[in-house]
């Protein structure tokens, strides 16, 4: 029987599978949650960790960042505040937060966040040409600073600085094999329930001004008729942190997923873009050009999509069976194989 101050198995359940929702690098989805008698736990897999794309694994820290905030939000919407404890234990690194839970009211702000959960898409389609509202911007700007960072457009120099470490990060990945195979790996996928689907992503835009986008394998996903590269009102944004331990990188993941509702909330178009953060020197150039010197963590491109662009499906999800598991049990990595 567990705690009255716990939620039920149902609750716990619904509010998981609302978090895995959240989106991650190359739909790795690289975490795993472990539920005891009056708590909640989230780990890092590292087994999901992309070698040659996220050698260090801050994309992976980031991606588990993003569940724990969907996370969060879907327990206020169901009436419970949770209370997180993130790196709760120096001896176990992957151990990125355990959760207590209270009971609350829910607000209208954290109903109409969760109900961006299921409606969030990563769009890498073109956008249209209609200008995004600054206090669009404003306010999610001011979701990632409840988070303890940084979101800022950018304009003139700095947006073009970072398209150039668009370009230079693809252009070297393209020369490495290892990335290139890693890549082909975790895409062009057709029944899969992780990895990026072929349905989901478009062919790189080679237009001349278009930003450099990934080669997934196999796109299948074609642009909106009559959107054009040059109409493409795009706000490309940086998130940044002050630090950049595992602590920041945690908090920048739950930033992203608050910028990302709030956009999602307005109906705005979002996609992720981390190729130009995870080449070590392409990543301190981002930092000196473009955010003043903090560590640039994630960057989003948003907009509005074309009014004829065609509904984007839901990008498959592990089943909760395998992310779920009574607190008892070790995480998958750990156990003998």
């Amino acid at each position: 029987m567990m705690d009255r101050a716990f939620p039920d198995d149902f609750t716990v359940k619904t509010a998981v599978a609302m978090a895995i929702r959240a989106p991650s690098v190359h739909n790795s989805q690289p975490w795993d949650w472990r539920v005891g008698h009056s708590s909640l736990h989230l780990y890092a897999d590292p087994d999901r960790q992309l070698r040659e794309t996220d050698p260090d694994g801050r994309d992976l820290i980031l991606s588990c960042g993003a569940a724990l905030h969907h996370l969060r939000i879907a327990f206020a919407a169901l009436g419970w505040t949770a209370e997180v404890h993130r790196l709760p234990n120096p001896d176990e690194p992957d151990h990125l937060a355990a959760i207590t839970l209270q009971r609350h009211e829910a607000t209208q702000d954290e109903v109409a966040m969760a109900a961006a959960i299921p409606r969030r898409r990563t769009d890498r389609r073109r956008h249209s040409s209609w200008t995004v509202p600054g206090g669009h911007v404003e306010a999610m700007a001011k979701a990632a600073a409840l988070e303890g960072t940084v979101l800022q457009v950018t304009e003139n120099s700095a947006r073009y600085d970072l398209a150039i470490a668009i370009e230079e990060a693809s252009r070297r990945h393209e020369a490495d094999p290892a990335y290139r195979t890693e890549l082909a790996a975790w895409s062009g996928r057709h029944f899969s329930p992780d990895g990026v689907p072929a349905r989901n992503t478009p062919a790189p835009d080679d237009t001349p001004g278009a930003l450099r986008a990934r080669p997934f394998a196999d796109p299948l996903l074609t642009q909106p008729p009559d959107a054009k590269a040059e109409d493409d009102e795009t706000v490309l944004l940086v998130l940044s942190t002050a630090s950049d331990d595992r602590m920041s990188r945690l908090r920048a993941g739950e930033a992203t997923s608050a910028a990302l509702l709030t956009a999602t909330a307005f109906g705005l178009s979002s996609c992720l873009l981390t190729e130009p953060l995870e080449l070590p020197d392409v990543r301190e150039s981002v930092a000196e050009r473009v955010t003043g010197g903090s560590f640039p963590q994630m960057v989003l491109r948003v907009g509005w999509a074309p009014a004829n662009a065609d509904p984007l499906p839901a990008t498959p999800r592990r089943d909760l069976a395998d992310v779920l598991q009574p607190l008892e049990a070790p995480p998958k990595h750990f156990q003998a194989h």
